[in-house]
């Protein structure tokens, strides 16, 4: 039998950021709390064969993806939105916006949303990702594109042009001339 430290090192080492993922995915911190111990049992149930593999991480997250989008399959329950948001450096200061952001998350289909959180919240490229949910780099950027059209919408131009949005917008934020009050396109002179 293949010997459990090596797993439980890299289980204690990968659990913050998957349980992160997991929140962003589901939107719910205990399923994502189930989705990181299914996820860690099925690699410790085969820590014999995934341990000889260079790339741990990203095989464990590929496994809370999948995981993720079986059970959204599966059943079509409802999201239950929490007010608290995964601690990190780069999000958005202001408690209200991160709760609207998790709504207009959880607006997104599955996949889209496991399309947008790999790649603006972890920060993966678009063939990691394709790589990740096993489809072509062309999907993912069509996903990508079409949630992020989702978003704007619901999100609304305030939020969009104040956002993490706003620099992948045509005519975003900088792109305006004038006083107050006053918002021209500086392509329209």
């Amino acid at each position: 039998m293949a010997s459990t430290d090596g797993f439980t090192e890299f289980a204690t080492a990968a659990a913050p950021r998957l349980r992160r993922t997991a929140f962003l995915l589901c939107g719910d911190w205990h399923t994502a709390e189930d989705l990181v111990q299914t996820t860690l049992t099925k690699l410790f149930v085969s820590w014999r064969r995934v341990s000889q593999m260079d790339a741990l991480l990203p095989y464990a997250t590929r496994a809370l993806v999948n995981t993720y989008l079986a059970g959204r399959r599966r059943r079509r329950a409802a999201e239950l939105l929490l007010s608290k948001f995964p601690e990190r450096a780069t999000e958005p200061q202001d408690p209200e916006l991160k709760i609207v952001v998790l709504d207009a998350l959880a607006t997104l289909p599955a996949r889209s949303r496991a399309v947008v959180v790999l790649r603006y919240w972890e920060d993966l490229s678009v063939e990691q990702v394709a790589d990740l949910l096993g489809c072509s780099a062309g999907n993912v950027k069509s996903q990508s594109a079409r949630a992020l059209d989702k978003l704007r919408a619901v999100l609304g131009d305030e939020a969009a042009e104040s956002g993490p949005l706003a620099h992948s917008q045509p005519g975003g934020p900088g792109k305006t001339t004038g006083g107050p009050g006053e918002t021209r396109s500086a392509q329209h002179g």
